[in-house]
C-alpha cells in the first residue's frame, strides 16, 4: 500500500490538501515505525527536511492524521502521548511490552487476545471493537546486566 497516495485520498475526501509540510510529517512517521515519537520528536525530524515549519503545525498535523485514523496514539505511562502508523482498517493493534528499567519499549505483532476476545462475546455478549495491550517488566537487555549469571 502506498500510504502517502491513501493518505492524499483520505485528506481530499475530508477537504484537506496535501501540504509539504504534512507530507514531512508523514515520512518522518514512515522512516521510524517502531520508535513510538512523541510529537515534539517529530518536530525535531521534521525540521531537518523543513526548517521553517512551527512546532504548532506539528502539532495540527499530527492531530490531523490522528482524526484520520493515518496515526495511533499510544500512552505508556511516562507522561507523553506517542505515535506510530496507523493499522489502516485492519482489526487491531499490535501490542507493546515495555522495560521497567530502560523505558525500552518493544512491539509484539502477533495478536494474543483472539481467544479471550471469543470468551469475552460469548460470555457477556459483548463485541469486542478492539483492544489495547501492554506488558510491563524487564527486557533482556536489562535482566543480563541485574544478573549476569544467569
Amino acid at each position: 500500500m502506498n500510504i502517502n497516495n491513501t493518505f492524499k485520498d483520505m485528506l481530499k475526501e475530508k477537504g484537506y490538501k496535501l501540504t509539504t509540510q504534512r507530507r514531512a510529517v508523514l515520512d518522518v512517521l514512515q522512516n521510524h515505525i517502531g520508535d513510538h515519537l512523541t510529537t515534539e520528536e517529530i518536530y525535531q525530524y521534521v525540521k531537518l527536511q523543513c526548517p521553517e515549519i512551527g512546532l504548532a503545525t506539528v502539532y495540527r498535523t499530527v492531530q490531523l492524521l490522528e482524526e484520520l485514523k493515518i496515526i495511533d496514539r499510544l500512552t505508556f505511562d511516562d507522561g507523553c502521548n506517542r505515535y506510530e502508523l496507523g493499522t489502516f482498517g485492519e482489526d487491531h493493534h499490535h501490542h507493546h511490552l515495555i522495560c521497567d528499567f530502560c523505558g525500552q519499549i518493544f512491539e509484539v505483532e502477533e495478536d494474543l487476545m483472539d481467544a479471550i476476545e471469543i470468551q469475552v462475546e460469548k460470555k457477556y455478549k459483548f463485541q469486542v471493537t478492539n483492544h489495547k495491550v501492554k506488558f510491563y517488566g524487564i527486557c533482556h537487555q536489562c535482566h543480563a546486566k541485574k544478573h549476569p549469571t544467569s
